[in-house]
């Protein structure tokens, strides 16, 4: 296949761009270097089967010749890129999916959208399945990412029905692994950092709200069968197994032999999840998918990169 991966210089995008590559395919990413690094695919340089185009999605998007398959993972995707970057948000999430949904058409390439668990908001369903509708605030603070995302869906699937567009769309939860952005928002590279350099990890509110974290390897794993299968309704892709923050906290601090241990602050955002655990019986089911990585096996191969990377910016 000849493939485009919008945000493919992101954390996600990169993996996927070296994963299409592994398995032969020929790979164009495109990033507007936003919240993607452009070193994330550095090592893919001089590789023929491999372009990168540096281009905002919300505009126009041309590629010459065949696609065979679209990715849109265009999207800043942390707390503090979506308070940060408000209008980029909704705007990718908007005008970024109808404009990457019309090359799909154009060329009729199958498309698949990254979607989020965010789509089920701050959940009083627990665990969450695809068919629950969510519990979101469009105008809180996260509204930008949370209702980008579900009109990112309701396009999608409207191209789907009106048009025929060959869509699939993965709910992605919490995924953590190499390459994420040190200063990102979110808990994994927080708490990593912050025990490599021997500090106390910050805590918001009491610990007791939960996380499910998954390996990067396993969410791609997912992504690439979902992209082949016949599935077209969303499908959660995540480790169901679900730690309290509290509870991650003194992983992370035992395995990087932090003694700091951790210290308490106010929740920093209004609407914060107080629960998150994917109910993976689809992705089961219709892609015979399931994570394989512990929590612990996961954060041993990440731990190595954050302290390469922290010691490359002379922060250890």
């Amino acid at each position: 296949m000849r493939v485009l991966i919008t945000g493919g210089a992101g954390f996600l995008g990169s993996h996927l761009c070296d994963r299409f590559l592994a398995e032969g395919h020929t790979v164009i990413a495109m990033d507007n270097l936003i919240t993607g690094n452009a070193d994330n695919i550095a090592h893919l340089a001089g590789n023929e089967r491999f372009t990168f185009i540096k281009h905002d999605v919300t505009n126009y998007i041309f590629i010459e010749g065949d696609v065979d398959a679209i990715l849109h993972f265009a999207s800043p995707a942390s707390p503090i890129d979506y308070l940060e970057l408000p209008i980029q948000t909704l705007k990718v999430g908007a005008l970024g999916t109808h404009k990457a949904l019309g090359l799909a058409k154009a060329k009729g390439a199958r498309f698949l959208l990254a979607s989020t668990s965010e789509v089920y908001g701050d959940p009083q369903v627990h665990p969450q399945q695809e068919t629950y509708y969510g519990h979101v605030n469009p105008i809180g603070p996260r509204g930008v990412y949370d209702e980008a995302k579900r009109f990112a869906e309701a396009i999608t699937m409207a191209y789907h029905t009106y048009h025929g567009v060959e869509t699939r769309i993965v709910r992605i939860f919490n995924t953590f692994g190499p390459r994420m952005r040190l200063r990102d928002g979110r808990v994994v590279p927080n708490f990593i950092a912050q025990a490599l350099r021997g500090e106390a990890l910050t805590i918001y509110g009491d610990g007791s709200q939960t996380r499910s974290f998954q390996y990067v390897d396993d969410l791609i794993e997912g992504i690439y069968r979902l992209l082949l299968s016949d599935e077209v309704e969303p499908v959660n892709i995540g480790n169901p197994g679900e730690f309290t923050i509290k509870e991650f906290a003194e992983i992370v601090n035992r395995l990087t032999d932090n003694p700091a241990g951790v210290v308490y602050k106010d929740l920093r955002t209004k609407d914060d999840p107080q629960v998150r655990q994917p109910d993976i019986a689809k992705a089961r089911r219709v892609l015979n998918w399931e994570p394989r990585t512990t929590l612990e096996e996961g954060l041993k191969k990440t731990i190595p990169w954050f302290r390469e990377e922290l010691g490359r910016r002379g922060e250890l």
